[in-house]
């Protein structure tokens, strides 16, 4: 690549996902920090890269691209077999239906938990009934995940795109999901042993240095205190 890759990020939200990714593929890249507490992702500027005013964003030699999944399986095609199944490897299509299971059906369930307010009125009743139904929902596909025989890349000792952007999602309902008492990772014991042995790979702990998620940022989350910006 001739062109340095530029990562539009807040700490600790989804483009921590993408983070990952490129320190695992060992790619050089720049980072454009977006100051959300000033609304920076719904700035002129950044509409112009993602009009949806979404996290992350990453400029590359071929265009913006928006999307964490899409965002990450382009990495993975840089360096083909490395993150991902290429994509003339027989498990390429397992690999593509996990990736968007996270994408299209734990990701957002989790922003339905985050972000209420977007998707139903004001009152705060309901909100919370909502926050309470998608609490359900989100143990329920951890059950599914937890329990899933052709997710090989939960087990593996090597990095994966999966990997990259379930280790973040496990982290956030912990921290940004209202109550804390109905979360608890131990419940589901592959995927505590899966957080615990991704956070301890040489990618992971320069990530959580460089937006000050802490020691233990998968397994036992704690805020972040980043050095620049704000999570939220």
């Amino acid at each position: 690549m001739t062109q340095t890759l530029r990562l539009h990020y807040a700490p600790d939200n989804a483009s921590l996902c993408v983070r990952l990714a490129l320190l695992e593929l060992g790619l050089p890249f720049e980072t454009a920090l977006l100051d959300r507490q000033a609304n920076a992702q719904n700035a002129p500027e950044y509409l112009a890269i993602n009009p949806n005013g979404l996290i992350p964003a990453l400029e590359t030699p071929d265009g913006p691209i928006f999307e964490t999944a899409a965002i990450l399986l382009w990495l993975a095609d840089r360096q083909p077999g490395t993150l991902c199944p290429a994509p003339t490897d027989p498990g390429r299509g397992n690999a593509l239906k996990w990736l968007f299971w996270l994408s299209n059906t734990l990701h957002p369930a989790l922003r339905l938990l985050f972000y209420p307010g977007f998707h139903i009125g004001p009152s705060e009743a309901d909100q919370e009934q909502l926050r309470m139904r998608t609490r359900e929902r989100i143990s329920d596909l951890l059950d599914i995940l937890a329990a899933a025989p052709d997710a090989p890349w939960l087990d593996a000792e090597a990095p994966s795109i999966h990997a990259c952007y379930l280790a973040p999602m496990l982290r956030w309902p912990a921290i940004y999901g209202g109550r804390t008492d109905w979360y608890d990772l131990g419940r589901w014991p592959r995927l505590l042993a899966f957080a615990q042995r991704f956070e301890n790979r040489p990618a992971a702990i320069a990530a959580a240095l460089a937006e000050g998620l802490g020691p233990c940022p998968f397994s036992a989350p704690v805020h972040p205190t980043p050095p620049e910006g704000s999570a939220t």
